[in-house]
């Protein structure tokens, strides 16, 4: 068999020495001489030999570093030594990276001087010490969805808003379906003068969705509820904060004796109370002591509110609350809670109007409404 003919292997574009200005796509230039490159597979052999100046300058297909420190008989031991220590506990990805990079090249450009008997180390080398190094440390990569959680606002006296406008009045009527109680106005709700008023608040949102309402309704016609659809609004405590978060527990249970009076006074079918600290309010006001966990529930409960003699008193349906600042319940879990006394709410306006039309009961509720407004016009003018 014919020997092959030697093949002389050249790069893309002349690549020259810069120590020597050799052109090394015609061959290496030693101490000896010249040396040939015959063959591709030569190329690993004349690049560990000494004599060959060690800048090629983009010659080589493959990134090369020598180094004595990373041999053969090391390469499966653990490197996270490489980097600083002691390491965090958890580091994201691009940390990692970056303590990596400079400390493994570092080592790496440190050992080629003390070392008389370097080994070739191409970028797929280095890859793969870094991915080893990477499996050895915790990676904690921070979670896209999770949102810092908001400082609780500490409570606030009366004194520091004291200076701001407070517009926001009851809007009640003599026997209406629904009163909604609050918690308290907001700033911006107390200087607009109209009930839920921030944008970020879902109460008309929930209000329509539930079907308590046919339509979506402004803030500006919350005086116009009890006459377009017998409901109405009320708060258990009347000044202005930036949150509920700056009332104390003594004002909100204060306040349970006022809503009392105020719907003995207009006799609504049911109380809404909007958010889940107004009824421990209430239950605190009432049994005592705070309520238990296994006790509460959102929706209708078993008490009645404001009972006196002639009257047992308003159902209670408790619901979430509707600021932009409680997140702890997600829209569509809010929706369904609201949408209980929707339904209720619903039939029951069907049930008013068909006894209207037919003409029963129309006259006791006539009655009824006028004791209850002679009533608030003896007591004074309505809130």
């Amino acid at each position: 068999m014919e020997n092959p003919t030697p093949m002389t292997y050249k790069s893309q574009s002349p690549v020259v020495d810069p120590n020597s200005g050799f052109d090394l796509d015609a061959g290496v230039q030693s101490r000896s001489g010249t040396k040939s490159i015959e063959h591709k597979d030569d190329l690993p052999s004349l690049l560990t030999d000494s004599s060959i100046p060690s800048t090629f300058n983009g010659a080589l297909e493959h990134f090369t570093f020598k180094s004595s420190a990373l041999t053969a008989s090391n390469e499966q031991k653990n490197l996270s030594s490489l980097l600083p220590q002691p390491l965090p506990r958890c580091v994201t990805r691009k940390a990692l990276e970056q303590m990596i990079s400079p400390t493994l090249k570092r080592n790496i450009r440190d050992s080629v001087s003390a070392s008389p008997s370097p080994q070739t180390l191409t970028t797929r080398d280095l890859s793969a010490h870094k991915r080893q190094i990477s499996s050895t440390v915790s990676i904690t990569q921070p979670s896209p969805t999770k949102k810092p959680k908001r400082a609780s606002s500490a409570y606030a006296p009366p004194s520091t808003y004291a200076h701001l406008p407070n517009l926001l009045t009851d809007s009640l009527a003599p026997s209406l379906l629904v009163v909604f109680i609050g918690v308290n106005p907001g700033l911006r709700t107390a200087s607009l003068g109209h009930a839920y008023a921030h944008p970020s608040n879902l109460f008309w949102k929930l209000l329509h969705s539930s079907g308590c309402t046919p339509r979506r309704c402004l803030p500006s016609e919350d005086h116009e509820l009890p006459h377009l659809y017998s409901l109405g609004h009320t708060n258990i405590v009347t000044r202005a904060t930036k949150d509920a978060g700056q009332l104390s527990k003594a004002e909100m249970d204060a306040g349970v004796a006022v809503l009392e009076e105020k719907m003995r006074r207009w006799k609504p079918e049911a109380v809404c109370l909007v958010g889940k600290g107004i009824w421990e309010s209430v239950w605190r006001v009432w049994k005592g002591r705070g309520i238990k966990r296994e006790e509460f529930r959102w929706g209708w409960q078993d008490e009645r509110f404001a009972a006196e003699e002639g009257w047992s008193g308003a159902r209670i349906f408790v619901a979430t609350s509707t600021s932009g600042l409680a997140a702890s319940m997600r829209p569509a879990e809010k929706e369904a809670v609201w949408r209980e006394l929707g339904e209720w709410v619903v039939v029951r306006r069907a049930e008013r109007a068909k006894a209207a039309f037919e003409g029963k009961g129309s006259d006791a509720e006539g009655q009824v409404e006028r004791e209850v407004e002679s009533k608030a016009l003896a007591d004074g003018s309505p809130d």
